[in-house]
C-alpha cells in the first residue's frame, strides 16, 4: 500500500498513518483548504473516502489530535471530544450551522468551535430561488414526464404553474441568507414579509415588513425558511402552520430539515392543502420520508445549498485558517463558542 503525503489509509478494522499529524480532517474537502493546512500548519491526516467514518473509527482517528476539521455529517459530542484528549484545541466545522456539535461539551473542555459564516450566503439564496421557481412552475414534474418520453406535444392546459412576479414572499429568519433572498425579490417586484425575534435593519431597508409567523403564513404566496436548528425551531412548521397557508402557496426550505415536520408536509402536499414545496434539507438525512417521493408537487434537491466550486472552496479555506490561527496561538476568526 502506497501513501500520499499528509494522508492516511483507512480500513474497516484499522488506521495506518504515515506520520501522526496534529490535524485530522474527517472527510475529503476542497483542495484550497488542504493546501493551507499543509503549507501553514505542517500537514494533516485525512479520511479520503467520500463518506463519513463510523463513530468508533472517528473516535480512533481523532485520538491525540490538536485540531479536527469536520463536516455537518460528523457528530462531535462529549464522547468524541474525550476520545480526542485534553490536548484538543479546536474543532473547525466546514459549515455555517453547527447543530452536529455539542457546544456545551466543547465549552466545558475549553475546545474552540468555529464555523464558516458569510461565504455561502449568496449561493444558498440562489438555491432557495431556484427551488422557489421550480416549484412554482412545476419544473420537476414536467421534466420527469419529458424524460420518461411521455410528452406528446404542447397543450394550453399542460403543467399550469403560478406566476412569481408581484406575489408576496414570506421569509422566516432575517439573517444574512434571509436578507439575500429578500434582495432578490426586488427584481420580481414582490412585497416581502419577514419573521424575526427583532427588527432587522437590512430587511427594513429593503422594504420588508416584520410580522408574526401566523400572519406570514396566511398572507404569503411563497414561504422561505432561513432559521438555525434549535429546540425552538424544531418542527416550527407543522400541521397547524401548514393549515394556515394558502392552498396556492409554496414552502421552500434551505435551512435545516427538522424545521419542518416532514410527515405533516407530506400530508399537506398529498391533500393539496398547499400547492407545492422545494426542499434541499431533510429531517433525518440522508433518509427522506418515503411519502415525499410519491408527491409530484415537491422539488427535491440533495442538500446542495452551498454546492458551488467557489463557495465550497471558500468554506474549506475559512475552516483551515481558523485551525492555523488557533494552533499558532492566535484568536479564531469565526468562533461559535
Amino acid at each position: 500500500m502506497s501513501f500520499q503525503p499528509h494522508s492516511f489509509y483507512f480500513s474497516a478494522v484499522s488506521f495506518t498513518f504515515l506520520a501522526m499529524q496534529k490535524i485530522f480532517v474527517t472527510r475529503q474537502i476542497p483542495q484550497a483548504g488542504l493546501n493551507i493546512l499543509r503549507l501553514q500548519a505542517g500537514g494533516y491526516d485525512i479520511n479520503f473516502a467520500d463518506k463519513s467514518l463510523s463513530k468508533i473509527d472517528l473516535k480512533n482517528a481523532v485520538k491525540g489530535r490538536e485540531a479536527i476539521v469536520c463536516l455537518l455529517t460528523d457528530a462531535i459530542d462529549a464522547e468524541l471530544l474525550d476520545a480526542a484528549g485534553t490536548q484538543l484545541k479546536i474543532v473547525a466545522n466546514v459549515a455555517v450551522g453547527y447543530n452536529n456539535i455539542d457546544i456545551s461539551a466543547a465549552n466545558a473542555r475549553r475546545v474552540i468551535i468555529t464555523n464558516t459564516p458569510g461565504v455561502l450566503t449568496d449561493t444558498t439564496a440562489d438555491l432557495a430561488w431556484a427551488l422557489l421557481m421550480a416549484s412554482a412552475r412545476r419544473l420537476g414534474e414536467s421534466e420527469r414526464v419529458l424524460r420518461a418520453r411521455q410528452w406528446h406535444g404542447w397543450g394550453i392546459l399542460q403543467f399550469l404553474g403560478q406566476d412569481i412576479a408581484r406575489k408576496t414572499l414570506g421569509i422566516v429568519g432575517g439573517g444574512r441568507i434571509g436578507a439575500a433572498v429578500a434582495r432578490r425579490a426586488k427584481g420580481f417586484d414582490m412585497p416581502v414579509l419577514y419573521v424575526s425575534r427583532g427588527a432587522k435593519p437590512e430587511m427594513e431597508e429593503l422594504g420588508a415588513k416584520r410580522v408574526d409567523l401566523d400572519t406570514c403564513l396566511r398572507q404569503s404566496d411563497f414561504m422561505s425558511l432561513h432559521v438555525p436548528l434549535t429546540p425552538e425551531t424544531k418542527h416550527l412548521i407543522g400541521k397547524r402552520e401548514l393549515d394556515l397557508m394558502k392552498p396556492t402557496a409554496h414552502l421552500i426550505n434551505t435551512a435545516r430539515g427538522p424545521v419542518i415536520d416532514e410527515a405533516a408536509l407530506v400530508d399537506a402536499l398529498k391533500l393539496k392543502r398547499i400547492a407545492g414545496a422545494g426542499l434541499d434539507v431533510y429531517e433525518d438525512e440522508p433518509r427522506i420520508h418515503p411519502g415525499l417521493f410519491e408527491c409530484e408537487n415537491v422539488v427535491l434537491a440533495p442538500h446542495i445549498g452551498s454546492a458551488t466550486t467557489e463557495t465550497r472552496g471558500k468554506m474549506a479555506t475559512m475552516a483551515a485558517l481558523n485551525v492555523v490561527a488557533v494552533l499558532t496561538g492566535k484568536a479564531p476568526l469565526n468562533p461559535v463558542s
